[in-house]
């Protein structure tokens, strides 16, 4: 497991980090102990949550992720060992203060998080994404409050177009505010929209690039390749961020690439889940990928990417993948 800077700081981060997203929802307790279990064992040192997951029921069940990953943090003592992640600015209950970026949601939002994950402080806090009716230059100075507090080492940000990430940026120069360290967009052989100006902006500006959805919301695992059916308990089958999955991935081209690319690894000996991985960890630009599990032996066959090393054939049937779906108008912003 290869470990990298985060951006321009002094953090260091495993290039696999771990989602918790079906922490409470796919998996139970004991289900995701097992999972950050086989994380911690394999040198994945990153934990990201986010103070909303898991969002697929209702405002009822939002910060039982972060409750259960709190839980296995204090009982394996593993605080000191781990760069403890999570997001702030999605709906926590049914009032207007109760989401978005304003000082007071961030304030709130950070306690509540801090309480939950049973810490002190959380090394790397970031909003979930943009917050159109709140001045960036509020939700900065609210941020930076929390990091000159102890509360907060680092900021980040997550599903932030680069017009937005460059506004951020920009303004902490102006204001002299805590910046963004680090940008979690989304980002996997089947889409790199990313690749045209924010990743171009975040290695001109060192900025760490964590990643999500490297596998295509389990597209790219090939357990569909045959199916094509919505089977309960998968992620394209859950309720609120179900829909959403199968507008991004549920749909011919996207089946048809799948089948091309498994058709052309089997023969080769090597797994597509793995094979997709590699191809992201492969990227120059990409700090750390994110990846999900609601089994740990589905994590554990995941994280053998980091050892497999792609050929030219192999690189240029990945990178040509993407060049072969036909383009559609999907807005950036994906609340996951």
């Amino acid at each position: 497991m290869k470990i990298k800077s985060l951006g321009r700081t002094g953090l260091k981060v495993s290039e696999v980090g771990l989602g918790t997203m079906t922490f409470g929802n796919q998996a139970d307790q004991a289900t995701s102990f097992a999972i950050m279990d086989e994380a911690d064992k394999a040198g994945v040192n990153f934990f990201d949550t986010a103070d909303v997951y898991p969002r697929v029921r209702d405002l009822g069940t939002v910060g039982t992720t972060e409750e259960i990953v709190g839980k296995w943090v204090q009982e394996r003592g593993a605080r000191a060992r781990i760069v403890l992640a999570t997001k702030c600015g999605g709906a926590m209950g049914p009032h207007p203060n109760d989401e978005g970026l304003s000082r007071r949601h961030i304030i709130s939002a950070c306690e509540q998080s801090l309480r939950r994950l049973q810490t002190d402080y959380i090394d790397l806090y970031q909003v979930h994404w943009p917050d159109p009716s709140t001045p960036i230059e509020e939700t900065l100075r609210a941020l930076d409050d929390l990091v000159h507090s102890g509360k907060v080492r680092y900021i980040g940000c997550s599903n932030f177009p680069a017009w937005q990430l460059a506004d951020a940026l920009w303004t902490s120069k102006m204001q002299r505010l805590e910046s963004f360290v680090s940008v979690q967009p989304r980002y996997n052989l089947l889409f790199r929209m990313i690749e045209d100006e924010l990743l171009p902006l975040c290695q001109a500006h060192d900025i760490g690039v964590i990643i999500y959805n490297p596998l295509a919301a389990g597209m790219l695992t090939g357990r569909y390749r045959q199916q094509k059916s919505v089977d309960s308990g998968t992620r394209f089958a859950l309720k609120n961020s179900g829909e959403l999955y199968r507008k991004r991935y549920w749909n011919d081209p996207i089946f048809e690439i799948v089948e091309n690319l498994a058709s052309f690894l089997e023969p080769r000996g090597k797994s597509l889940t793995q094979v997709a991985l590699s191809w992201v960890l492969s990227q120059s630009a990409i700090t750390c990928a994110i990846i999900g599990a609601s089994k740990p032996e589905q994590l554990k066959d995941s994280l053998q990417a980091v050892d497999l090393v792609l050929d030219e054939e192999e690189r240029v049937a990945c990178n040509d993948a993407w060049y072969f779906l036909p383009r559609e108008r999907d807005p950036f912003l994906a609340r996951r």
